[in-house]
């Protein structure tokens, strides 16, 4: 079986080489061609972790190719994928310009039947847009060539996609055609003999799914974080409050971790695009505006209290930030509740000395040589009057204290992710600030 992946970014890449990886004949399609030449010499140009040795295994193998050609691709292709991107435009509606593109060349160089599956994250009814586009190029080549189309959307989480891809919850499909839905089974067969679900509907349905999974998964993060600035006004504890919640099976312990906001490239893009897309159908999507406007709030918090802590001044302060990435194991940076705070900062005359294991070149597009890049987590301390930790990646969890302590001017630090209990850090000689949890007048 022959299939194409227009899109080497990250979903492009990784479901072109976990489809290669259970012996699927996969082309990755792009545009930019320095990326597909650096692939071609096994320079991944995201991190991902396991990725790099996933691609470089099959394309060594010769079941994962690159190219910038689409007509290529298309050659005895029975399955093309579009995993483009969709950025948010200045209204928030999805910006669909590179997944029409791909329709148009699609109708100009397909010369068989095709199924053309939309990967990318759309709003409800681009499929019937790309549907109009393919046929119009094929009328004007005054072909009758069959085609279908159909709606995959991926449910990959930055940190964890290859596992999500392998082991899916479940796979979701919108078609129209039997023939389209008895090609979807095979290529999706030796990912579901382990019982893992493929549900079918309409394509409609499918596009709606990807943008309501989430839409509900930012609620979950933004109600948290509504919860815990009222726990820290009346006193209560954001932690003990989790641990209560998350015990109700109708409720459950995910997504509801306090903290500084969602980032990255689906949550913030795909709120505002569902936003947009209601309002052009004539309808108020009121909870998730108000979802949209905590997580924005949210993303000031840490700063907010260090603003406080020195009665608004820090002009020539010299701030550590532990973490970039808007999540651990990944070096997006888009979104990133980071760049706020840095810029905050910033824009206060501080000065930001950084450290994360894997962001920092990432880091570089959006702020520049403004900040002080560190080699590691301590260094990054050295001079600091505070440090704030703003990413929980695994190294952070257990540091060496008396080291922080030591490189601080003052034994200050701002929790962003309530990683650290603060009993225990407050034994410790720290003054401690968190997420939801009035540590000032903590018993």
């Amino acid at each position: 079986m022959k299939i194409a992946i227009v899109g080497s970014g990250y979903v492009g890449l990784v479901t072109g080489a976990c489809f290669a990886e259970v012996g699927i004949d996969v082309t990755c399609v792009d545009i930019d061609a320095t990326k597909i030449s650096n692939l071609k010499n096994g320079i991944i140009p995201i991190y991902e972790p396991g990725l790099d040795d996933l691609i470089n295994r099959n394309a060594n193998k010769g079941r994962l190719q690159f190219t910038t050609s689409i007509e290529e691709a298309m050659t005895d292709c029975e399955v093309l994928f579009l995993a483009v991107g969709t950025p948010s435009d200045k209204d928030g509606s999805a910006d669909l310009q590179y997944v029409l593109q791909v329709a148009r060349d699609c109708g100009k160089y397909m010369t068989d039947y095709v199924l053309i599956v939309t990967k990318s994250t759309v709003p409800v009814g681009t499929a019937k847009k790309i549907k109009n586009v393919i046929q119009s190029e094929l009328n004007a080549r005054s072909l009758d060539l069959t085609f279908d189309i159909a709606s995959n959307p991926e449910f990959l989480k930055e940190g964890a996609a290859i596992d999500d891809f392998m082991k899916p919850d479940r796979i979701i499909v919108g078609l129209e055609s039997t023939k389209a839905e008895e090609i979807m089974k095979r290529l999706y067969k030796p990912f579901t003999l382990n019982g893992h679900p493929i549900i079918f509907m309409d394509i409609t349905s499918a596009e709606m799914t990807k943008y309501a999974a989430n839409a509900m998964l930012a609620t979950k993060i933004s109600f948290m974080n509504d919860i815990a600035n009222f726990c820290e006004i009346v006193g209560a504890d954001i932690n003990m409050v989790r641990r209560g919640i998350g015990s109700d099976s109708r409720i459950g312990n995910k997504f509801i971790y306090p903290g500084i906001g969602y980032g990255g490239s689906c949550f913030p893009k795909d709120v505002k695009a569902l936003i947009k897309s209601a309002k052009e159908n004539d309808y108020n999507l009121r909870l998730l505006q108000a979802v949209e406007a905590v997580n924005e709030d949210q993303k000031s918090v840490l700063f907010n209290k260090l603003f406080a802590h020195y009665n608004q001044d820090i002009k020539g302060k010299t701030i550590a930030i532990w973490g970039l990435s808007f999540k651990p194991y990944t070096n997006d940076m888009r979104e990133a509740p980071s760049l706020v705070i840095i810029k905050k900062l910033l824009a206060q005359g501080a000065k930001v000395n950084a450290y994360d294991p894997v962001a920092m070149e990432e880091a570089k597009h959006f702020l520049g040589d403004t900040i002080t890049y560190s080699v590691d987590p301590y260094d990054a301390l050295i001079g600091a009057d505070c440090l704030l930790l703003v990413t929980e990646w695994p190294e952070f969890k257990v540091p060496n204290f008396e080291v922080i302590k030591s490189r601080l001017s003052a034994p200050l630090l701002f929790d962003g992710r309530n990683i650290y209990d603060s009993h225990e850090i407050k034994l410790k000689g720290f003054e401690y600030f968190c997420i939801g949890v009035d540590t000032l007048n903590q018993n």
